[in-house]
């Protein structure tokens, strides 16, 4: 009796993924509610919960919160290496980007942004929370924080644009070097709101760190994606 629970778990799982394989539940696709999903496969909800939950950490599937489940479309390349900005590197693999102001506005600076753009104690910083999606699914919760130094009237701006394209428009501003960090998470707070999933649901943190062209510290990005939505390509030129 033990075995059952895992048999029908492998089973259910190789049934989705076969189906999403051929097509026949397409990209984006909305599964059916779970009781149906238990009734097909004559299992418990536990049984199924447990089966898409390892699909979803396969990234086959995603879940939204009062929702439901759907199938997750084909990941966007993601190189750090290239210099680019959201809408370009979406668009230009055949897919619909937007963006989403959720706030904008100058903050006192907490002790990480004082340390990541190196400035003083009880320094103001600018916030711009963004979501971004992709043909029209959330993927993307972001921070970033600006020097308001180099950046005076920016708020008064379409910050739904992309900002490397505001940066050089507005301001004569280019980025220079770039530093990556990237490390899987948790989704949690503003991140797991906005993106419409459970707290705790993984996620792929990226902390960018902008200097300009004459190796200024401008800018930070804090970058929450959906585990499902890129995956990270890097060339590296001979």
């Amino acid at each position: 009796m033990r075995d059952e629970a895992p048999r029908a778990v492998t089973a259910i799982c190789r049934a989705l993924q076969e189906q999403i394989g051929r097509g026949l539940l397409p990209a984006g696709g909305k599964l059916p509610a779970e009781r149906q999903l238990s009734e097909l496969f004559d299992t418990t909800r536990i049984t199924l919960r447990e089966a898409l939950g390892q699909l979803e950490s396969q990234g086959l599937i995603y879940r939204e919160d009062r929702r439901g489940w759907f199938v997750s479309p084909p990941r966007v390349a993601y190189n750090p290496l290239v210099r680019s900005h959201f809408h370009a590197m979406v668009g230009e693999q055949g897919r619909v980007p937007a963006t989403q102001v959720l706030s904008a506005r100058l903050l006192p600076a907490s002790a990480e942004i004082c340390a990541l753009l190196e400035l003083p104690a009880l320094s103001s910083v600018i916030q711009i929370r963004r979501a971004r999606r992709i043909d029209g699914r959330l993927v993307l919760y972001v921070e970033h924080y600006l020097n308001p130094a180099y950046f005076p009237g920016i708020l008064e701006h379409d910050l739904t644009r992309s900002l490397t394209e505001l940066y050089a428009s507005g301001y004569g501003i280019h980025y220079g070097r770039v530093r990556f960090d990237m490390v899987p998470t948790a989704l949690q707070g503003d991140a797991a709101t906005t993106l419409r999933v459970a707290p705790g649901s993984p996620a792929l943190l990226i902390t960018r760190l902008n200097r300009d062209q004459h190796d200024r510290l401008i800018d930070c990005d804090v970058e929450y994606w959906r585990h499902d939505a890129i995956h990270v390509r890097v060339e590296v030129p001979e």
